[in-house]
């Protein structure tokens, strides 16, 4: 997993609220067992028209927001099914952090375990993030994950706070598979006192 310092991205605005996970990454893409290959399918069914076109209409596909890393959304972000694919979907497509007032729990913990900083701020501080940046598009961000502070090029700085066990995870990028590699040498040890290699 790749470490979360300090990102600095293009935001890209979906102003919507209980996003579930079946809309972030429909059912029938769900056929990979890999973590790649999902970001193509990325809110399929709003990105594309029914011949397969790109939906003029959806906000992704609008010019100002191509190769943004950063997502700022509404209330209750990636409620539905459990499915790990949604936060596989948006890595996949390049997103590191998203931005909402609220996440639903497991897509919240699926965030941190795929590298991905699901920051929560208030109602009231996503509704100034989106004002500044419908004002500003293509707007920009800079997340600093040591400091935990949220920047802009015009003055902003707003402090948020990150459970400190997931923050060092994000920071030094490590996965359940890393942390548990950090162990390598104990779990050997046992095993061979116990007889098992």
């Amino acid at each position: 997993m790749q470490p979360l310092v300090r990102h600095t991205g293009i935001v890209a605005l979906l102003d919507r609220a209980n996003v579930d996970t079946d809309q972030i990454i429909p059912k029938q893409f769900l056929k990979r067992i890999e973590r790649t290959g999902f970001g193509q399918f990325l809110f399929y069914d709003w990105r594309y028209l029914p011949d397969g076109s790109p939906n003029p209409d959806f906000e992704l596909n609008r010019p100002e927001f191509q190769g943004a890393t950063i997502l700022l959304t509404r209330r209750n972000f990636g409620c539905g099914s459990s499915r790990e694919h949604a936060p596989w979907a948006l890595a996949d497509y390049g997103f590191r952090v998203i931005i909402a007032p609220s996440f639903a729990d497991i897509f919240y913990n699926n965030c941190f375990k795929n590298g991905i900083l699901p920051l929560v701020l208030s109602e009231e501080q996503v509704d100034e993030l989106f004002c500044r940046a419908r004002q500003r598009l293509p707007y920009q961000l800079t997340v600093d994950l040591e400091r935990c502070l949220l920047e802009d090029q015009w003055g902003l700085r707003l402090g948020f706070s990150v459970e400190p066990f997931r923050r060092e995870c994000l920071l030094k990028g490590l996965d359940d598979i890393a942390l548990t590699l950090q162990y390598e040498d104990k779990i050997l040890a046992y095993e061979r006192a116990r007889g098992i290699i």
